[in-house]
């Protein structure tokens, strides 16, 4: 299924609902209206706290609604969606893949080098010097850092660009969310914790994120800074995460086209790395980290006031969002 948390058109204001998409995503069964006030749909949390069970319930309903129930449905047009889970409970952002690291230590080392007077022997200097490898243990040591679950928005919304930067990027990603409760789980036993997947978008503040280094975490400290949606695919729609095709536009223009088959370590492996004498809960999102070529500043790109962007994952769908140095447009 492909579920949704959305409000009705022109009732920003009023309780969020959650619903199925349907009909190639042009219209959305209400599953709040439809389970007649079922605690289990009162929020895409609950839902997934729920399990198979409440699953189960939600797949009657969408096919009751296919067979001619109208009550339940709306158009898509008729209603706001927000992020998929609009508050997880937690966000940790994995990196995932090798080569979007080897691109942004490259990036960092040109410009470094820049500032000597030959700055292609200081590059190669760099490089002898075996700075642009990544660390011996990437491959055994899963690294992440934790995002605010309060700064998340969804598809549609505007990103409010943060006053202390100048120079902002997005981050073309998906990830997953945790489906039931588990500690020091196998790997083997890992793909079944993965409830199901959304296209994310982990901006960063790229001049804050140099005046910090390594001490850093403002650059991806404000609101709006977390992007989800446009809606949650259930695991069993994406049988295989590994082989999807990744695209980022911005302005209708292509500036990553790449795929999640050059991820370097697994969904399965964090899972197994993070549950080791921790719990993990239901609505836990983990990002993957962002996909080779799938930030600005790989390709010294940066975004500007106004700037539509599009992240496009296979199976998914597109998570758009226009980026203002003001509130009060939205994206059209």
């Amino acid at each position: 299924m492909r579920l949704v948390t959305f409000t009705p058109a022109g009732r920003a204001d009023g309780p969020q609902r959650v619903g199925a998409l349907i009909d190639g995503d042009t219209r959305v069964v209400d599953l709040t209206a439809a389970t007649a006030g079922d605690a289990d749909f009162a929020s895409m949390l609950a839902l997934i706290a729920a399990g198979e069970d409440a699953l189960g319930r939600a797949r009657d309903c969408v096919a009751a609604a296919q067979r001619g129930r109208a009550d339940d449905l709306l158009d898509r047009a008729a209603v706001r969606l927000a992020a998929p889970v609009p508050k997880p409970e937690s966000i940790r952002d994995w990196a995932c893949f090798p080569q979007h690291m080897l691109n942004m230590m490259q990036r960092d080392y040109r410009r470094r080098a820049a500032k000597e007077v030959d700055p292609e022997a200081a590059f190669q200097r760099f490089v002898d010097q075996g700075l642009l490898k990544l660390p011996a243990d990437y491959y055994e040591l899963p690294r992440f850092h934790a995002c605010n679950r309060h700064a998340v928005i969804g598809p549609e919304d505007d990103i409010e660009w943060p006053s202390f930067s100048e120079q902002m990027d997005f981050e073309l990603e998906f990830g997953f969310y945790i489906g039931k409760r588990g500690k020091d789980i196998p790997y083997d036993q890992a793909r079944s914790y993965i409830f199901g997947y959304t296209v994310f978008n982990d901006l960063s503040a790229r001049d804050m994120q140099a005046r910090e280094a390594r001490f850093g975490g403002k650059s991806k400290e404000f609101d709006t800074g977390n992007v989800m949606g446009p809606c949650l695919v259930t695991a069993d729609e994406i049988p295989d995460p590994y082989n999807l095709r990744m695209i980022a536009r911005v302005n209708g223009e292509v500036w990553c086209n790449s795929s999640s088959n050059t991820m370097g370590r697994t969904f399965e492996q964090v899972i197994a790395h993070m549950s080791e004498s921790t719990t993990l809960y239901p609505g836990d999102f983990f990002g993957s980290g962002t996909v080779g070529t799938g930030c600005g500043m790989e390709n010294d790109r940066y975004l500007n006031d106004g700037d539509v962007i599009e992240l496009e994952v296979d199976g998914i769908g597109i998570l758009r969002n226009r980026i203002l140095r003001r509130t009060g447009r939205a994206a059209s």
